[in-house]
């Protein structure tokens, strides 16, 4: 997921016609895939226009997430729903997300609308320095540290450097003292990149649920394309910006964020690519 190829980018094991599994099976069949999520499709039938779907990282279930939220979308589309409909919904513990197929570029790009953004509470710069282990001279001080939440909450850390993204590493003692208030994950982003063609180079740290660090996260992203809107990052509200990430860990993927004010309504999208690699059946 997140990827122009296969091999990269963000990994997902999508099971189907899940009904009857229990909740335990599903954590132990995660924490046995050891992706950065796995998704269970209840059913194959539709409830309320949507299909329910639950996602589990190694070792919790998540209200939500971006990349299985996509992923599991496009095996509904072309395994369940026979590649007819153009908008996919899931039924999430979050609630409804329509995820819509477009082509472009003679490519399909699946695009997901996210919940308006929840921008909560802003930290120092020393307190994230201390857990990424930087310096907070590596800080982009114009802007806060700050936790945004589409459905999943991140802590959103603007850098002023490519040097200072690849140097940050979590210190797991710091981030334990942090625990009650990272309650997703940390994404750090700088505007230097190590492809050109991309505007912002992104890593994410998601420790605390099982994942030291994710190659493509689509719920990340999302906060941080309503986090670009806010702060008016690039000098506008409107936001339309390819992010990298993943790089560091040999999954170079690739994402599309929008963002934009319609009202007193702050609408944010996240797209990508998806390809199958393997398909069959546990024993």
């Amino acid at each position: 997921m997140f990827t122009q190829e296969k091999y990269a980018g963000n990994q997902l094991a999508v099971f189907t016609d899940t009904g009857d599994l229990p909740a335990e099976d599903m954590q132990k069949i995660a924490n046995e895939m050891h992706f950065s999520e796995t998704t269970f499709i209840r059913s194959n039938e539709k409830r309320d226009g949507g299909y329910d779907v639950r996602i589990f990282t190694p070792n919790s279930e998540v209200p939500f997430a971006g990349h299985p939220t996509l992923g599991t979308a496009w095996v509904i589309n072309h395994f369940i729903a026979g590649g007819k409909d153009g908008k996919v919904v899931l039924n999430l513990k979050v609630g409804q997300i329509i995820v819509i197929f477009k082509k472009e570029d003679d490519q399909e790009t699946l695009w997901m609308k996210q919940a308006s953004p929840v921008f909560g509470e802003s930290f120092t710069a020393g307190r994230l320095a201390k857990v990424l282990q930087l310096n907070e001279s590596d800080f982009d001080e114009r802007i806060p540290v700050q936790e945004v939440s589409t459905g999943l909450p991140f802590i959103i850390v603007a850098l002023k450097t490519l040097d200072a993204a690849k140097r940050a590493a979590i210190s797991i003692g710091s981030l334990r003292e942090m625990a009650s208030e990272v309650r997703g994950g940390i994404l750090i982003f700088s505007p230097q990149t190590v492809d050109k063609r991309n505007d912002l180079h992104v890593r994410v740290f998601v420790d605390l649920l099982g994942i030291p660090e994710d190659p493509a996260t689509g719920s990340g992203n999302g906060c941080l394309a309503g986090y670009l809107s806010r702060y008016h990052y690039f000098g506008t509200e409107v936001v339309n910006v390819r992010v990298e990430q993943g790089i560091e860990l040999g999954r170079p993927s690739l994402l599309l964020l929008k963002a934009r004010k319609v009202g007193d309504d702050l609408q944010v999208e996240v797209g990508g690519q998806v390809f199958l690699v393997a398909k069959g059946q546990l024993a």
